[in-house]
């Protein structure tokens, strides 16, 4: 009975489309799983193994009829019953009843399946999706092709034909099986063709070990890790795979397998990355009458000159629907408008023989061209006699409008102030297109297809300055290169102006020039050639503006952020939000602002510098600040102190939704103005979130005396940010530039709090050493402060660090002081922390009952409260775990460990998501399970890839490299204690002699 389709999946009965709305229920299969039959959400009695062996063999046969002889070899094989026919009947008569009728029908003494709605079975629905995903993949669209195939994947439901006996059975299990693997092997070739590396590495590491001798499986494992940046481990997979394979079967790799060794031996640079999309179709190149020059050292645009390219062409080869096409280019000043529209041009003129017209109609100056003047000129460019030219503007365009009617003419109308001059100068004929540059979107220019132009990519950029300067001098300093087209934020007209005044200096180098751009405050005076100049381009734009959006435009440039949301941009401009975005919105028009995402605003960073030039000799002063600040006391200063209250206020909500009871929240700052509430913790931690890089900004710029206190007591409320390691980096810079402020103004307090910070965020990198010194100044600090917070915190600190290290005397030590402290202040979760890491101690000394009675405390401590403390009971739950794996105790340790991982998943604190993944894998390797550690720790390797730091990494390496040694992955296994004790020797961890100890035990493969 081979039921194989000509797609290479299985074929399925024929199915009917559902009924309309009101009909009853209709029957469901599967057999990607258990045998089931349901009608609507009903649950239908499918009978015994035999009974169901009967239903698949007949759901898998395409409706057609299957005699009793095939479905006795079906149920039986050889060695049928005596009673096998009498059996067969009294099956189909059962199902006949449990089914709708006519679902099961008798035929030329067999029975078939018959009538099915569409997608009736699992098994069609999957191969419905298989199929849509080849064309989606042929058609190059490897997104929706890999979700579809996940959508297939998704149906099985365990073992295919689970429970069912026979030799039909079998077979058909054994070949939707081989199915499904070959559907999860497309799936997995389209994640790597798609850059997931690192996310393949860990499921093909299961499957690997579920599947050993599918050698493409593991070719597809060495690619991932090879693109991983693991050539040493995809190696040691191959030499695994060939050991396996003479082992099992006696036979060398396959010719693919042996190859992919090859070129990952030779560092094939196309096994670096996916193979790229192919290339745009080239533009035919076109030729204008009345344009000006194109540039000689035109670079990069190809997308938007493909764009642009297309549209005319459809408008002048009379392909746009009997319409007059007209394309609006916006950007911000110097972004390469004209530039484009000029080149873009040229290339168009095979499309519009009849002629080309061309005007700057000055739209950013203070005088802008007049329509009826510009259309005088544009008649008589069309050969209309000066007396004939009409004198109302109304007439001009009317003329204008006749004179292109049946001619393909090209409008070039650069530098528009608005829709009003542009729309008389329109053509109004089909076989003629205007293209319109302007600083200004003109959404209200109808029917326009409009086009946002974006500064350079950086290899654009760096094209672009190379042709002017020339090749030879910009190969032997390209990094200095780079750093010029970055501080010229890839601005067109910054980086010729920049290359242009490299270029007549033949004694500069291209790093002295670097060097000149590097001051933020005299990069604007640097970027001018001759009459070009950045600032001017500006200039332009910002006098035109009203007196309230140039306030906005001045006051928003302060923030240091990449992007600034829209209610923290209302807490700058101190305005309700409705009137902030009115203004917002009326500068993304003027292309002075970006806007980012919806309520999300940004500056190119040129004309950020500009803003603040602007706010410093327009905003109005009252004072003078401290030297070192970026705004001075006045209304600059104001503007910032709002947006620091707004981050702090909602920081303190998101901190308390996360830790309710902590009495962190009673020694926190209040600031002036207030900040967002939250409905749930996911809202909550999605503004955290959205908002760290700018609130992690504010709290680096909070310079001053007055507001050092409130930015210290940010780092706090904003702790998660740093904890999860995503942002740990700029948690580090905001710190460090509180202590160094606090040290200058010599606050206790503030640099105390910074420093406390300082020490978690580095011990949650790793960097233990300095951890533990930062905690130690931060404990002296806070004594001398008298600050409750820091004299609890840095001894927990302290301990924790202590016990990393190995000192468990110390630890203890520090630990009961936290303990102390905490319970002086009333802090009960801190007080269950500091259990919690007691208990993590006497785990290390060999004291598992009380270590597992310690982390029970703290975690009834945490479940008492009940207040919705999720994230500190994943913690308390964490610490139950570990103690409870050293007892033997599996099964609540993974419970313990399971609830543990949830929860941090739930608060998104990727750091430890990644260290519950790694002591899952330890605990799987207590229960012998290595297959699931392997699976584990590699996982954990995935969520903790560029955070945590190399101890944590090194020994979930040594955990993986366990896993894999027990699942027969030899020499992977090496390579990973390899590299686990290369970290525990640089960093002299104790851990290193364990690892050394497997390495000298297990054999070489």
């Amino acid at each position: 009975m081979d039921d194989r389709a000509e797609h290479g999946g299985p074929r399925v009965p024929r199915q009917r489309r559902s009924g309309a709305a009101g009909e009853p229920a209709e029957l469901r299969f599967d057999v990607l799983g258990p045998v089931r039959a349901r009608r609507g959400e009903e649950q239908l009695a499918t009978g015994g193994p035999q009974q169901r062996a009967l239903l698949a063999a007949l759901l898998l046969r395409e409706g057609r009829t299957a005699t009793a002889g095939e479905l006795i070899d079906a149920l039986w094989g050889e060695d049928p019953p005596s009673q096998a026919l009498a059996a067969v009947r009294t099956y189909a008569s059962r199902l006949r009843k449990a089914l709708d009728p006519g679902t099961l029908v008798s035929e030329s003494g067999g029975y078939a399946v018959r009538g099915l709605g569409e997608g009736a079975l699992d098994l069609a629905r999957a191969q419905e999706f298989a199929a849509e995903a080849d064309k989606a993949r042929a058609a190059g669209d490897l997104g929706r092709a890999r979700e579809t195939l996940n959508r297939a994947l998704g149906l099985w439901d365990g073992e295919t034909l689970a429970g069912v006996p026979g030799p039909y059975a079998e077979a058909q299990r054994v070949r939707l099986e081989e199915w499904r693997l070959g559907l999860l092997e497309s799936r997995l070739d389209m994640d790597l063709e798609q850059g997931c590396h690192a996310e393949a590495v860990s499921e093909l590491t299961a499957l690997t070990a579920a599947y050993p001798l599918r050698e493409r499986l593991r070719e597809l494992l060495m690619l991932a890790l090879y693109r991983s940046g693991r050539q040493a481990e995809a190696l040691a997979v191959y030499a695994d795979t060939r050991r396996l394979l003479a082992e099992e079967m006696g036979v060398d790799p396959r010719a693919g397998l042996r190859e992919l060794q090859r070129r990952i031996l030779q560092a094939d640079p196309e096994l670096a990355e996916p193979s790229a999309p192919a290339a745009e179709p080239a533009v035919v190149r076109v030729r204008p009458a009345q344009l000006p020059a194109t540039v000689p050292d035109f670079t990069g645009r190809a997308a938007f000159v493909a764009e642009l390219s297309e549209v005319l062409a459809a408008a002048g080869g009379g392909g746009a629907g009997g319409v007059m096409a007209v394309s609006a280019l916006a950007g911000i000043g110097g972004v390469g408008k004209t530039t484009l529209a000029v080149h873009v041009a040229h290339r168009a003129r095979p499309v519009f023989p009849d002629g080309q017209l061309y005007v700057d109609l000055q739209g950013a100056g203070a005088r802008a061209a007049e329509p009826e003047t510009v259309l005088g000129a544009f008649l008589r460019a069309l050969g209309t006699a000066e007396s004939a030219v009409p004198d109302s503007l109304e007439e001009r365009a009317a003329l204008y409008r006749s004179l292109l009617d049946g001619r393909r003419i090209l409008v070039l109308l650069d530098n528009a102030r608005d829709a009003a001059q542009v729309r008389p100068l329109l053509p109004g004929t089909e076989g003629c297109a205007a293209l319109v540059t302007s600083r200004v979107r003109m959404v209200d220019l109808a029917g326009a297809h409009l086009v946002d132009l974006d500064v350079m990519s950086p290899d654009e950029a760096l094209a672009l300055f190379t042709r002017i300067v020339g090749e030879e001098r910009v190969a032997s300093e390209r990094e200095a290169a780079l750093d010029v087209v970055a501080a010229c934020g890839f601005l067109p007209l910054a980086i010729r102006i920049a290359a242009s005044r490299l270029a007549s200096r033949r004694t500069w180098t291209v790093s002295v020039l670097a060097a000149k751009l590097a001051d933020e405050r005299r990069r604007l005076d640097e970027l001018q050639a001759g009459d070009l100049a950045v600032k001017a381009t500006f200039e332009l734009g910002y006098g035109a503006l009203e007196p309230a959006q140039a306030r906005a435009f001045r006051l928003l440039g302060l923030a240091d952020g990449p992007d600034i949301s829209l209610r923290a941009a209302a807490a700058v401009l101190d305005l309700p939000p409705e009137e902030a975005e009115d203004l917002l919105e009326s500068l993304v028009d003027t292309s002075l602002l970006e806007s980012a995402a919806p309520g999300r605003y940004r500056y190119h960073d040129l004309v950020r510098l500009y803003a603040r030039a602007c706010a410093e000799r327009d905003e109005q002063a009252s004072g003078v600040g401290a030297p070192h600040t970026p705004f001075v006391q006045g209304g600059r200063e104001v503007a910032m102190s709002r947006l620091l209250d707004f981050y702090l206020a909602t920081a303190t909500g998101v901190y308390a939704i996360e830790r309710p009871g902590e009495r962190v929240l009673d020694h926190l700052s209040r600031g002036d103005y207030p900040g967002l509430t939250f409905r749930d913790r996911g809202q909550a931690l999605d503004w955290l979130f959205t908002e760290a890089s700018g609130l992690l900004a504010a709290v680096q710029q909070a310079g001053t005396a007055g507001m050092l206190r409130r930015a210290a007591d940010l780092l706090l409320a904003a702790v998660d940010l740093g904890e999860s390691g995503i942002s740990s980096r700029q948690y580090v810079r905001a710190a460090t530039a509180v202590v160094e402020a606090a040290q200058r103004s010599r606050d206790p307090y503030a640099e105390g709090r910074a420093r406390l910070m300082h020490s978690h965020i580095l011990g949650v990198s790793g960097q233990f050493t300095e951890s533990d010194r930062e905690a130690g100044a931060a404990l002296t600090l806070g004594l001398a402060a008298q600050d409750p917070v820091v004299c609890a915190q840095a001894p927990n600190q302290q301990g924790i660090i202590a016990l990393y290290n190995g000192r468990h005397d110390e630890a203890e030590q520090h630990l009961t002081k936290a303990l102390a402290a905490f319970r002086a202040d009333r802090n009960t979760p801190g007080e269950a922390s500091a259990l919690c890491n007691l208990s993590r101690v006497h785990l290390a000394t060999g004291r598992t009952e009380s270590a597992v009675s310690l982390a029970r405390q703290g975690v009834t401590i945490y479940e008492r409260d009940d207040t919705g403390m999720a994230l500190r009971l994943a913690n308390g739950k964490y610490a139950l775990g570990l103690a409870l794996t050293s007892a033997g105790e599996i099964k609540p340790a993974l419970r313990a460990l399971t609830d543990a991982l949830g929860m941090f998943q739930d608060a998104r604190q990727q750091l430890w998501h990644g260290m519950t993944l790694f002591r899952l894998a330890e605990l799987h390797l207590a229960d012998h399970g290595p297959a699931r550690a392997a699976a584990c720790a590699e996982q954990a390797l995935a969520v903790l890839h560029g955070i945590g730091g190399d101890w944590r990494r090194a020994n979930v390496l040594t955990a993986l490299g366990r896993g894999l040694h027990g699942v027969g992955q030899l020499d992977r296994a090496r390579v990973c204690w390899q590299e686990a004790l290369s970290v525990f020797e640089t960093l002299r961890s104790p851990e290193a002699a364990d690892v050394r100890a497997l390495l000298a035990s297990a054999p070489v493969g």
